[in-house]
């Protein structure tokens, strides 16, 4: 029996990795460096290290990174100022509260990057519990984030459905022993992930219902 729903943040909340995948290749492309979509995908959901890797490489020194850092981020801000939700999220938590379900988040991003969105928007009251870089010590592909967010919210793993854009979320949400559902977004929609019990392209026009049922289904 499903008890418990815990989200991610990035990319399926607020798709914010499509708007950073284009700022830094736009800001790159001044240095005439090239970002192939499936560099920048593998840094999704998880730390930024192969990606740094990438750009040293490409600029043949570091030298740079951070006037491209201030560059992108200032692209990015301006961008956020007018970011959605992604289609369908406020009708799950909403759907969520409805089924009593326990509701969680877990992001490898910082609570300080991620608390101004969710009072802005107004979600900050779903959440029960909210597991971020900051209370672990290692974070996704690691399980750390899971696994914390289900002892948290007083459930199995088994008992709780992950929502996930990244296959870095994903790896996480099944190796601490959930069940995973895929909802990528365009930066993430045709990376080969691995394991997942489902996977819908929006959340949008879907019934939270029929895909636990579904999942539980699966489980018997």
């Amino acid at each position: 029996m499903i008890k418990a729903v815990v989200f991610d943040f990035d990319g399926l909340i607020l798709d914010t990795e499509t708007a950073w995948y284009e700022c830094y290749k736009e800001v790159l492309a001044g240095y005439e460096v090239e970002l192939p979509l499936p560099i920048f995908a593998q840094i999704i959901g998880t730390d930024d290290a192969a990606f740094y890797q990438y750009m040293e490489e490409q600029l043949q020194g570091s030298e740079e990174i951070e006037a491209i850092n201030a560059a992108a981020l200032t692209l990015h801000k301006e961008k956020m100022a007018t970011i959605v939700l992604r289609e369908g999220v406020r009708e799950f938590l909403d759907e969520a509260k409805e089924l009593n379900l326990r509701i969680g988040l877990a992001t490898s991003s910082s609570e300080s990057w991620v608390k101004p969105f969710l009072e802005k928007y107004d979600l900050l009251k779903f959440f029960e519990t909210i597991q971020t870089r900051d209370q672990v010590t290692k974070i996704k592909p690691d399980p750390e984030l899971y696994v914390k967010a289900v002892e948290a919210l007083g459930v199995k793993p088994e008992e709780a459905i992950a929502f996930e854009d990244s296959l870095n979320g994903s790896l996480a949400a099944k190796r601490a022993g959930m069940n995973c559902i895929i909802v990528p977004n365009p930066v993430t929609k045709d990376l080969e992930f691995q394991e997942f019990d489902a996977r819908i392209e929006s959340m949008g026009g879907q019934s939270l219902r029929t895909l636990m049922d579904d999942i539980t289904k699966k489980s018997v």
